[in-house]
């Protein structure tokens, strides 16, 4: 297969969006931008087409998937019950990176849940996604545009890298604006739940709803559960070199990364620092790469899936990584990071 390369960088090609509804409409594959990550949709409402997703990725076939629309009434089409709740943060959210857990109707196949009864719902904050909902039919299922495992794509480029081949079609939007998937919030109970750290985290969501809860397995690697939100349970984000999070006190931090890759020379490994624009410098050996400013968390969010690709390109042997408890996305950066690092953690 051929995959198509349709450039909306500067503006959005009406043709070719045509042309890529068209494809959504007949079951096939597109890859798009969203200010999180780039998404790999299919036509949510068409079971095999969903199918297609879930072998492109090598995706496990019990991993729901978001359905992304573009209207507001389009969620009451695959949605059972909507709750108060929701109906608010909706109001102050969409379009943007929260995606919503309902009671799913019967429209809306097993196929595309993962087998479950609810259904995973958001509207996305980038006009070439809501144009390309709109143009596909109005309901697009769109996991990461990435092999499953794999760091999640920010670039056309990433998808092209992984997917090149295998889908009909990437519209290259440009780099995104965040970088890290959206917040996940269950509202199938009487208490929203965040299953997926994002961009919107717990204090934004009680701000408008009141008290949320934290699913206490997002750290955890022993969960059972079949998963409710995608990347629960999986593996993600993962580079190919062998991954550590070093955590403490920054001067401990970058005393004991540096003793890490000095041993790490001295068996002929080539190892890999994930630093910060204010620590890079205390790195003196190894392959440095600083992944933003602390003082910029969205810096950080936006080139985490980078840095760890460019890692992979470098034919790195191991990377350290620091700790990125920053305050509003520390959650969502260090529950990608922990996920990459298989949670390996050293704490000093």
């Amino acid at each position: 297969m051929k995959t198509i390369i349709e450039d909306m960088t500067e503006k959005i090609n009406k043709q070719g969006m045509e042309r890529a509804g068209e494809i959504l409409k007949n079951g096939g594959l597109v890859a798009f931008p969203t200010e999180t990550v780039y998404g790999l949709g299919a036509n949510a409402l068409d079971e095999t087409a969903s199918a297609k997703i879930y072998a492109a990725k090598g995706r496990p076939s019990d991993n729901p998937l978001i359905v992304h629309i573009a209207r507001m009434e389009d969620l009451y089409t695959i949605a059972r019950e909507v709750p108060e709740k929701a109906k608010l943060l909706a109001e102050k959210f969409w379009p943007g990176p929260l995606t919503m857990i309902f009671p799913k109707k019967p429209v809306v196949p097993y196929g595309t849940t993962g087998g479950l009864d609810t259904v995973a719902v958001r509207m996305p904050n980038h006009q070439v996604a809501l144009e390309l909902i709109r143009s596909g039919g109005g309901f697009i299922a769109a996991p990461s545009a990435n092999t499953s495992g794999r760091p999640s794509p920010t670039k056309a480029s990433h998808v092209e890298e992984d997917m090149g081949g295998r889908i009909d079609m990437i519209i290259d939007g440009g780099e995104v604006g965040i970088g890290v998937e959206s917040t996940i919030v269950d509202l199938s109970g009487d208490t929203p739940v965040i299953l997926r750290p994002g961009y919107i985290n717990q204090a934004m969501l009680e701000e408008v709803v009141g008290a949320v809860d934290v699913d206490p397995t997002l750290l955890r690697t022993d969960c059972k559960e079949r998963p409710k939100a995608p990347g629960m349970r999986y593996k993600h984000y993962a580079p190919k070199a062998d991954m550590t999070i070093v955590e403490g006190a920054q001067e401990k931090v970058i005393a004991g990364i540096n003793d890490r890759i000095r041993s790490a020379l001295e068996k002929g490994e080539l190892p890999g620092i994930i630093a910060s624009d204010e620590t890079a410098d205390r790195y003196p050996e190894g392959v440095v790469k600083s992944i933003g400013s602390r003082k910029d968390e969205l810096s950080i969010s936006r080139h985490l899936y980078s840095v760890l690709r460019e890692f992979d390109e470098l034919n790195v042997s191991v990377i350290y990584s620091e700790a990125f408890d920053t305050p509003n996305l520390g959650q969502a950066i260090m529950n990608r990071l922990i996920k990459a690092a298989g949670h390996q953690i050293i704490k000093v």
